[in-house]
């Protein structure tokens, strides 16, 4: 049930066992640091990693050039984009807009952008499907004029990099004189904004993809009313994760992304890049650290997998970041900002983390069984007795008869100690949704409008959910016998696929009483879960940590619900007094040890905070069920090549390159050969997928599939409906990496 990594770890009683808790470093120190002291510290390998990009500061050298020990870590960090001006007669057509769009990217100086006139990006897991209409695009764009080029647009700019990359020779736009605007979108404006933690939910996957990007990015500029009309009907097809079927369904990601772009209102000329650096001196450095395409470092794989090369699981790692955080600190809508954010990825532990160079997610807290294939299924029956809560009070209701949901998904829930040494149970994971439906419900006095909007998606996904049982699993280390209670949850859904079922995951990393200790604080007046909602009723911003006041009240609330032996509402019948008795204590003496209440059942823990530096401290706790090493696959992703691809009759034969790690003492190499015929037998998790996106006229979808690795070491490719296909894309992405993957086309008429 829980990964292990074979390394040898304290066990208590003398005995050695290979399965360690929780992940590598023992404490984790971030730090604010000025640009110059990150990058002296970084020189002296005492800094292990800097989360956010340092490329203005070492602007005429890289720090990788000066330092030989440092790599850079590249993500997707945002878009260089243009708008035109609706009243400028130049531009009043599509054909004028568009041409001149060519002409900007074309005069621009490549200076920290990347030319890529197509809004679904190298970064995006979703590339692959649009790869021939970027191409397309890039085609359409002039080669760079050179510097000194004339370019007869009145440009207006708007940020650095913007006003850097403009030629010295253009007429520069004023608010009242202007042709087109240039500036850079970061990528988390494009994802919609900032995401709140939410107590474990991850958020809908579509976060991810390139055509929702492009949605957000270029829907507000279309003026004409059927285009309008049409991105949004397809772009809320998309988000309730429909079509069902593949083909269809890119089929419908493409046409979004062809209706946005077809005016060209605003257009994408490229995308930008973060570089953050990271730390590999062999003996104070580290290794073995994962990063996400679009969140680099700030993600919660860098945590779970980052080792010590001196010390891989009894030392510290030193994390620096451009600021402290400002944000207050709650686990429900609180650490909105990136330091605050990059904290709560190691404090909280969430119950699907995002797929860090795919797409979907993949398991953390949960194992998903059942998510709905890319079929449609006729409706499926929920049984009376699963519940359902009420919007606006979040207490529990039988679902009743007649009620039908498009899928049924089964959550085996991987519980384990809070930190204040209580268990996560049942009632923890239906208090957590509970408070969702409550605070996220349209009317009430429980309402938070960004809590409301963040639980959207899950609300209108859940029709009902069911404990089916406890099971207990054991693991066993010679005499060592560990037991871990396993809630195995059934929910059924309004929509299918993963995208769906991540987001109503039964799943809490908060205990209940913690969670209704702050909305009883809320109540009255302490404070806010969001900022929004704080500015609308003029209290504070909740903060269990750093807030006198707040973590004053809290602890007096504690001490009197504790007293009271209270069960919340949504709870009665399911919690007893005893019960409740004892998770109160549980949080009190943690509150007064600690002095503050954030409390979770992560993998660490936090120790002390100052104004500019936080220390996190691992939580080595046995009931943990994940070990050091359970991510370890995505710290050095793999790539496949598509060599040679040979069309024969209604069958395409894929032959491939496949990469390869070779191990020795703190570093490796990657090395790259032929994808042998027997490779999936020795190393199964390394074998890549074979992914086809068949194309006929006008570039319609007429197929798409996963192709299965031959005994000859070759990919078999059976193509639907031969007649019709004219192009055919090919794609193999190893362990679901799918950033910068290599796309080859191939023509079969």
């Amino acid at each position: 049930m829980a990964s292990a990594l074979a390394v040898a770890g304290p066990a208590g009683a003398g005995h050695e066992m290979p399965f360690y808790p929780s992940f590598y470093p023992q404490r984790i120190a971030v730090e604010a640091l000025r640009a110059p002291v990150a990058l002296e510290r970084l020189r002296q390998a005492t800094l292990h990693a800097h989360v956010g990009d340092l490329a203005l500061a070492v602007r005429g050298g890289s720090p990788r050039a000066r330092n030989a020990h440092l790599s850079l870590v590249e993500s997707l960090a945002g878009y260089l984009v243009v708008t035109m001006n609706p009243a400028s007669p130049r531009l009043s057509d599509p054909e004028r807009r568009c041409a001149a769009a060519a002409r900007l990217a074309g005069a621009l100086a490549p200076d920290g952008w990347t030319r890529h006139p197509y809004p679904v990006t190298p970064y995006h897991p979703d590339f692959f499907r649009h790869a021939d209409l970027a191409a397309a695009a890039a085609t359409r764009v002039r080669a760079p004029a050179g510097p000194g080029a004339a370019l007869d647009l009145a440009v207006r700019t708007r940020g650095a990099l913007a006003a850097r990359v403009v030629p010295a020779t253009a007429r520069r736009g004023s608010p009242g004189a202007w042709d087109v605007l240039l500036e850079e979108v970061p990528l988390e404006i494009a994802a919609g904004g900032a995401p709140i933690p939410l107590n474990g939910w991850s958020g809908p996957a579509a976060l991810k993809d390139g055509w929702s990007h492009a949605r957000v990015l270029l829907a507000s500029a279309i003026a004409e009313p059927s285009r309008a009309q049409a991105v949004t009907g397809l772009g809320q097809r998309l988000a309730r994760g429909e079509p069902a079927r593949l083909a269809e369904r890119i089929e419908a990601e493409r046409a979004l992304v062809r209706t946005l772009v077809a005016g060209c209102e605003r257009v994408v000329l490229g995308y930008t890049l973060r570089r953050e650096p990271l730390n590999g001196e062999y003996s104070a450095g580290v290794e073995n650290a994962a990063s996400d395409a679009q969140a680099g470092l700030a993600s919660g794989i860098f945590a779970r997998t980052v080792k010590l090369k001196d010390f891989p699981w009894n030392g510290e790692l030193e994390v620096g970041v451009p600021a402290a955080s400002t944000a207050a600190w709650n686990p429900v809508a609180g650490f909105t900002d990136p330091t605050g954010a990059l904290l709560w990825r190691a404090l909280g532990d969430p119950a699907l983390l995002p797929a860090p160079h795919g797409e979907g997610w993949i398991d953390n807290r949960v194992r998903v069984e059942g998510a709905a294939p890319d079929e449609p299924r006729p409706p499926i029956g929920v049984p009376p007795d699963a519940i359902i809560f009420a919007p606006g009070t979040g207490l529990p209701r039988a679902v009743g008869p007649g009620r039908t949901a498009q899928a049924r998904v089964t959550y085996r829930v991987l519980t384990s100690a809070f930190h204040d040494g209580s268990r996560t149970g049942v009632a923890d994971l239906l208090y957590a949704l509970a408070f969702a439906f409550r605070w996220g419900g349209a009317s009430g006095p429980d309402r938070d409008a960004e809590v409301e909007r963040a639980t959207a998606g899950l609300r209108e996904s859940l029709v009902g959910l069911r404990v089916l049982r406890v099971d207990t699993d054991v693991l066993r280390f010679g005499e060592v016998v560990m037991q871990y209670e396993v809630p195995v949850v059934e929910v059924y859904l309004a929509g299918g696929g993963a995208a769906r079922a991540a987001l109503a995951a039964p799943w809490s990393t908060v205990p209940w009483p913690a969670l209704a200790a702050m909305e009883e604080a809320v109540r009255r007046g302490v404070g806010a879960f969001s900022a929004e909602e704080a500015r609308r009723r003029g209290v504070p911003w909740l903060d269990v940590v750093r807030d006198p006041r707040a973590r004053a009240a809290l602890l007096r609330v504690v001490e009197e619900l504790r007293a009271r032996r209270a069960v919340p509402p949504a709870l009665e019948g399911r919690v007893t007094g005893p019960e409740a008795e004892k998770r109160w204590e549980a949080l009190a003496r943690f509150a007064r040890e600690r002095q503050h209440l954030l409390v979770t059942n992560g993998p660490y823990r936090l120790e002390r905070a100052t104004r500019r530096r936080v220390e996190l401290g691992v939580f080595r706790d046995f009931s943990y069920p994940l070990g050091v090493g359970s991510f370890n696959r995505f710290s050095i992703p793999v790539r496949a090549f598509p060599t040679r691809v040979e069309v024969k009759g209604a069958e395409i034969e894929v032959h491939a390159d496949l990469e390869r790690v070779e191990r020795f003492g703190r570093e490796h190499t990657v090395s790259r050969g032929p994808l042998a015929a027997d490779w999936a037998t020795r190393d199964a998790a390394a074998v890549p997928e074979c992914h086809w996106l068949a194309l006929g006229a006008d570039d319609a979808v007429v197929g798409a599939g996963v192709a299965s690795l031959t005994p000859a070491g070759t990919f078999g490719v059976r193509l639907p409906e031969r007649s019709r296909v004219r192009q055919v894309l090919v794609a193999l992405p190893v362990n679901g990496h799918w950033t910068q993957v290599e796309v080859r086309s191939v023509r079969v008429e």
